[in-house]
């Protein structure tokens, strides 16, 4: 399943009704996250007694990977950060609406990939031990080049500021152009220049 190894798969159901009576979520959480998933399974278990040529990391001993039967295709996010922080495991969320299907993953947030057809979609497992591994699932799922020098979570912190920079200058821009006063407009084009020296 998801190109990975026959030796990974597993089926194992993980009941909501579970979920819910371990965690004792409030009534809010466990409606909202009932209108939005149908049913979890464990369907992949990635470590190196299932792949013998893959070592343990220092960070990730082992990871699982979930098949989530969605009820709609617009879900709410908070449902899958809610499942990350209940259940303390490395975990790719395989997120399946009808024949499509959606990978994310959590690491310091939470990555998606785009829709794409379940019957070719694949998980990439490239490293030679689970910490390799683990970051370029995060890499691919996430659109993340890392740049020299830098660690994955340096650059998310990174992509995520240059983000809200870029935001600020665009409303700072839309600001200027609707300015009718010289003065103001001078004010706003040099914000906009201090916040692009910012991200270089």
């Amino acid at each position: 399943m998801y190109g990975l190894p026959i030796s990974t798969e597993r089926k194992r159901q993980l009941p909501k009704k579970a979920i819910y009576a371990k965690f004792d979520l409030k009534t809010t959480q466990r409606e909202g996250f009932d209108a939005d998933v149908a049913r979890i399974d464990i369907v992949a278990v990635v470590s190196p007694a299932t792949i013998p040529a893959l070592s343990e990391g220092v960070e990730v001993k082992e990871f699982y990977v979930l098949d989530v039967q969605l009820k709609h295709r617009e879900y709410d996010a908070k449902n899958m950060l809610l499942l990350t922080r209940l259940i303390a495991q490395n975990m790719v969320f395989a997120l399946r609406y009808e024949d499509q299907v959606q990978f994310a993953i959590f690491h310091s947030k939470l990555f998606t990939t785009a829709w794409q057809s379940a019957e070719h979609a694949t998980l990439p497992l490239s490293g030679l031990n689970l910490d390799a591994v683990w970051e370029n699932i995060v890499k691919v799922i996430g659109h993340i080049e890392v740049a020299e020098g830098q660690t994955l979570t340096e650059q998310i912190a990174y992509n995520d500021q240059r983000a809200k920079l870029l935001a600020q200058i665009a409303t700072l821009e839309r600001k200027m152009a609707n300015e009718k006063q010289p003065r103001k407009k001078r004010e706003y084009f040099k914000m906009i220049q201090r916040l692009r020296d910012d991200i270089c």
